[in-house]
């Protein structure tokens, strides 16, 4: 009965109904952090506000849309989880926490960012993944520090030139977007770790064996006719990343072609280049 009351307080909006869904939070927790996630939030208790030390504040799975400018107390805040929610639009107050490392935006319905969110210098970790994005937004450029993006799961289809500029990025997830090409600002950032291009529309990869750094190469469901060349020791996750040699392109397509006719029945040409389990 208590958990069905919380629940029908949660879709109330006045102070006393959310205030009592969190009714157990009344003063700053030990550990500095705050995890509201799973509540049915359509309004952010305003109380937490109050917690000027708090480092981790977890709001996602909820039903939230908007935030109050008293968030802004909040400048150690370090962690912000906003994802599985319903915002369209990133609440201003959010680039006020100057302090902020990792920022969680997935699952929500955001078709752009701020130009404010430049203003987070110390924003490590970027989650936009599963949103309405239809092109990387111009100011995630301009986050100097950034190691990690995830922007999977939009509509992008392609990638700006500026994302260069990201000099400590490792890792960008990119996976279930528009792309048809091999995002070209990739191939001039040799200080990846991670590349992650799953589930696109990719016919063709260039060569990644120049990109110094990488150690693992996702790049599985694309209608490609080869794998991307890496150097020895990366990983590579997708169709032929076991072959070695690595095929040719033109060979890759002999092969793929013999597969599709051996599956409608007719005996192709042994190809030069089929492996030896097929």
């Amino acid at each position: 009965m208590g958990n069905t009351i919380r629940a029908l307080a949660a879709f109330i909006p006045a102070d006393c109904c959310q205030n009592y869904v969190v009714r157990d939070l009344r003063e700053m927790p030990v550990d500095k952090m705050v995890d509201l996630s799973g509540n049915q939030l359509r309004h952010f208790p305003g109380h937490v506000c109050s917690f000027r030390e708090l480092v981790k504040l977890y709001l996602s799975d909820n039903h939230l849309n908007s935030l109050p400018p008293e968030l802004g107390q909040l400048q150690n805040l370090q962690i912000l989880a906003l994802d599985f929610n319903n915002f369209k639009a990133l609440p201003q107050v959010v680039c006020t926490l100057k302090q902020l490392c990792i920022l969680y935006l997935g699952n929500n319905k955001l078709c752009d960012l701020p130009s404010e969110l430049s203003l987070l210098q110390n924003l490590r970790t970027l989650w936009v993944e599963a949103n309405c994005l239809t092109r990387l937004p111009d100011v995630v450029c301009e986050l100097s520090l950034l190691k990690t993006l995830h922007a999977g799961s939009n509509s992008l289809r392609l990638l700006p030139g500026q994302l260069q500029r990201l000099r400590e990025l490792r890792t960008i997830w990119l996976s279930g977007n528009l792309l048809t090409d091999f995002p070209p600002v990739l191939l001039h950032m040799p200080f990846l770790e991670v590349i992650d291009v799953d589930r696109n529309s990719i016919r063709y990869f260039p060569s990644l064996a120049h990109l110094s750094s990488l150690k693992l190469v996702i790049y599985d469901h694309n209608p490609c006719r080869n794998a991307p060349k890496v150097a020895k020791g990366v990983c590579r996750v997708g169709r032929w990343a076991e072959e070695a040699p690595e095929p040719e392109p033109r060979k890759a397509r002999r092969y793929a072609l013999a597969r599709e006719e051996s599956q409608e029945g007719e005996t192709p040409a042994l190809p030069l280049l089929l492996p030896p389990n097929s």
